[in-house]
Order: structure tokens, then C-alpha cells, then sequence
């Protein structure tokens, strides 16, 4: 059996997405993580709206 080198790795990509919204919130009162979700949140729903509006990607 060969074994692969991973060119990508998705847990480590997601510690790395985690330790930065940790560093982003560190020290912030609820109020304002609940703010920076909430800003987030708007964000994607923006990005997601776009995207449909552009339609898929070709194939």
C-alpha cells in the first residue's frame, strides 16, 4: 500500500480558522462578540445572496 503526502488539510485549516476568530474575540465583552457574529453573520448572508443572483459555477 502507497501511502499520499496531503497537499491539503481540512482540520488544520479549521484550527487555523478557530485560533483566529479566538484571537479576534480575546478580551471582548459578550456584547461585543455577540456584535462580531451578528457583523459575520450579515456578511455571509451577503455573499451568499451574491452568489445565487451570479448562478453556478461552469463546469
Amino acid at each position: 500500500m502507497t501511502t499520499k503526502t496531503k497537499t491539503f488539510d481540512c482540520v488544520e485549516m479549521m484550527h487555523r480558522g478557530a485560533l483566529r476568530i479566538h484571537e479576534t474575540l480575546k478580551g471582548k465583552t459578550k456584547e461585543e462578540q455577540l456584535a462580531y457574529w451578528r457583523a459575520r453573520h450579515a456578511e455571509v448572508i451577503a455573499e451568499l445572496k451574491q452568489s445565487r443572483e451570479v448562478g453556478p459555477a461552469p463546469r
